[in-house]
């Protein structure tokens, strides 16, 4: 089947490309006029006799055509003459005529004077049978370009109409390029999601109203007919709408958001509402929009205001999601990671009724993901995939497929037949820093100045160790870095106290501190951690309200201001400020690595001159080190629980639970409520209205950066 469309195409492609070329060859004939440089006059009969007597023809040919003689000659000199263009009959210019044509009636008279003539001047002449497929020859002629014309003209329409290769035919512009995917090769179930063991629970329903409507018809509920799932690049939110189609069983239609505009106006909103008459027909059914920021962007802020495009077809979804007709039994989904610019009406209940933030893994989560992408590879015993997980917190889905293939393509390059813990180990480093460059040449000093610089870093992170826990330390150069250490949250966190935030900075200028206090000195190598530093330290001022200075305020986002429409909504006074306190929670991380530094010189001394020895340690070590000066000892039991990706039959039998608890605790609360009496309802009545009305965002630690923002790497 595929050779025979590929056949196809390429027949299709030739055909188009030999089209073109008649084409080019027929407008340029035609401009031209004979398609060379060489003119030729139609003159009369009597022009042609008077002409033949003066000596000016150097010779002709004589042809019976149709009762008539045909006669083509040549001059002996070029005439002057006016010609019209072929492309544009109306114009005319004077031009140099060497050869004409004419006609003359074939009598005796005629013919005798211009035999008469001929011979008298010594002029050339010739004579042709007459054509016998004249008429063919002219219909031919005549003909032909205009049947090239056409076909060329109808290709040209059926490429425009494909709109980039989906439909075919002129009338299908504005049909919808999705299919159905078939209900049989879609085999994602909910136990191939891992680590979203809540968000599972949210879209149990959905699944069970698509199995059976009736259920919730008869008790009037209405199943949401939009779920948003929204959250971070590759946590898994393509997979979920996968796995809801393949527990249902229906019809599942997936489009991306940027497949519906097109150059031509109105092919977007055309194509909406074939994609929603698809889906009725089968209903009930899924859609599902990826990247739907793509077309859903908040209107009003493209070129040309409500008439361009994009925000017709914005419009048309809306009408097609929540609109006269309804959409029965039609549930849209869609997913996108920048859920702030979408447009408020295709959020309102109605149309996108179900948000669900499909965020980070945990722990916990890390782990059930783990183990899904490791049932296809050959583990040793010895592997700790709970370990693993804790050591990779930040990391969404993608990230640990791709640590797991990193680490299966380096078992592969060292001829293994299973994957081993040292696999794992570089392929994390691999995905974190990049590959190592152990070949690379370092000067003897400055591989001392690495070692002590990340000694301090790893010095300073034992001390505060609240908060974070120092993971690995190393000086083996890894993509810009000549070293790094990583320090890893001591649990998931979603909250950044003041406390740990300065602890962090600390810890981020223990490489400077070490280097000023052993070689009283500065070096390049303290680059990167500055800058990760001047960030946290600006988002403590201008975000987390931390700074006494400046207040309990947010200030980070641009506005409108008199400094433009993308300038800072403060004035330059508090923009100076801003500095001000940025320099002064930098200096004091620096002055506390500084003291940390100074009264720990034999451990951090200890820790430098292994790193020259090992190039690399890690946790264990780390911690053996600073407390006996010796190699760590084996190994402890996990601290979290195993884990691993629940079924829907699992996932509904779990929420049910939940559900039953809840109703179970409403009913005591109910119960204990009877049996108490208020004596002051009006100052509860207060309380309640202070609790409800203080809504309190708190910041989250991985909200500054889509990357692992749990590992601190230090280059050098």
């Amino acid at each position: 089947m595929n050779k025979k469309g590929n056949n196809n195409g390429l027949v299709k492609n030739s055909l188009f490309y030999i089209v073109v070329f008649l084409a080019l060859v027929g407008i340029i004939y035609f401009v031209t006029g004979q398609g060379n440089n060489t003119q030729t006059a139609s003159i009369s009969s009597s022009q042609f006799v008077s002409q033949l007597q003066k000596n000016k023809v150097k010779s002709f040919v004589v042809q019976p055509t149709n009762g008539v003689y045909k006669i083509t000659g040549k001059y002996r000199t070029a005439q002057k003459g006016n010609t019209q263009s072929g492309l544009f009959p109306a114009s005319s210019s004077s031009t140099k005529v060497e050869s004409f044509t004419t006609t003359v009636l074939e009598n005796d008279s005629t013919t005798a004077q211009i035999t008469k003539a001929a011979q008298k001047e010594n002029v050339k002449m010739d004579t042709k049978p007459e054509a016998s497929n004249s008429f063919w020859v002219q219909l031919l002629v005549t003909g032909l370009p205009l049947l090239l014309f056409i076909v060329f003209f109808y290709m040209m329409m059926s490429q425009a109409g494909q709109g980039g290769g989906g439909s075919k035919g002129v009338m299908n512009f504005g049909k919808s390029k999705v299919k159905p995917a078939d209900k049989k090769a879609n085999k994602v179930r909910f136990s191939d999601v891992a680590g979203e063991e809540e968000e599972k629970q949210e879209l149990v329903e959905v699944v069970e109203f698509l199995k059976d409507p009736r259920k919730f018809v008869s008790l009037g509920a209405r199943i949401p007919s939009g779920v948003l799932l929204e959250g971070p690049p590759g946590t898994g939110k393509t997979l979920l709408a996968k796995a809801v189609a393949g527990e249902a069983g229906v019809p599942f239609y997936s489009i991306s958001g940027s497949d519906f505009v097109e150059m031509f106006v109105g092919v977007g909103a055309s194509r909406v509402r074939d994609l929603f008459d698809q889906a009725k027909k089968n209903s009930p059914s899924i859609i599902f929009i990826d990247e739907i920021d793509a077309v859903g962007r908040r209107r009003g802020s493209g070129v040309g205001g409500g008439h361009d495009e994009r925000e017709q077809t914005l419009n048309q979804l809306l009408v097609e999601m929540d609109g006269f007709t309804g959409n029965e039994g039609v549930i849209v989904m869609a997913a996108t990671n920048r859920s702030d610019v979408l447009d408020p009406a295709l959020l309102r209940p109605g149309r996108f009724d179900r948000k669900i933030l499909v965020g980070r893994p945990d722990v916990r989560g890390r782990e059930a993901i783990l183990k899904v992408h490791a049932k296809n590879k050959p583990l040793d015993k010895n592997v700790d995939l709970n370990e693993i997980a804790k050591q990779t917190p930040g990391f969404v889905g993608a990230d640990l497929e791709n640590l797991l293939n990193e680490a299966a393509l380096l078992a592969a390059r060292r001829n293994k037949k299973i994957i081993d813990a040292s696999d794992l180990d570089e392929a994390e480093d691999r995905v974190i820093a990049g590959p190592a460059k152990k070949n690379a040449v370092v000067n003897p000093d400055e591989r001392k100045v690495v070692a002590y610089h990340e000694a301090g870093h790893t010095i300073v992170g034992l001390v505060l160790n609240d908060a974070r826990v120092v993971h690995k330390v190393t000086i083996v150069p890894r993509g810009r870095a000549g070293g790094y250490a990583i320090m890893l949250p001591r649990e998931d966190q979603n909250l950044m106290s003041k406390k740990d935030a300065m602890e962090q900075i600390a810890g981020l200028m223990g490489g400077r501190a070490a280097e000023e206090t052993i070689f009283n000195s500065q070096s390049s190598g303290a680059s990167n951690d500055f800058e990760q530093a001047t960030g946290i330290a600006r988002a403590m001022v201008t975000q987390y309200g931390m700074s006494d200075k400046i207040g309990q305020v947010e200030l980070s986002a641009p506005g409108q201001s008199y400094y433009g429409e993308n300038g800072p909504a403060y004035s330059e006074k508090t923009a100076a400020t801003i500095d001000d306190e940025i320099r002064r929670l930098t200096e004091e991380g620096h002055q506390k690595a500084l003291d940390i530094i100074a009264t720990h010189r034999e451990q951090h001394k200890i820790i430098a001159e292994a790193l020259l020895k090992y190039e690399t340690l890690d946790e264990k070590q780390i911690l053996s080190l600073y407390k006996t000066g010796e190699m760590p000892a084996k190994n402890g039991a996990s601290e979290f629980p195993s884990e691993k990706a629940a079924t829907f039959e699992e996932s509904k039998r779990e929420l049910e639970r939940k559900e039953a608890e809840r109703h179970a605790d409403d009913k005591n609360n109910n119960d204990d409520n009877t049996d108490t009496k208020l004596d002051t309802p009006s100052e509860h009545e207060d309380d309640s209205t202070n609790n409800s009305g203080s809504n309190h965002r708190l910041p989250s630690s991985h909200d500054d950066s889509e990357d692992h923002n749990s590992d601190d790497h230090t280059d050098l």
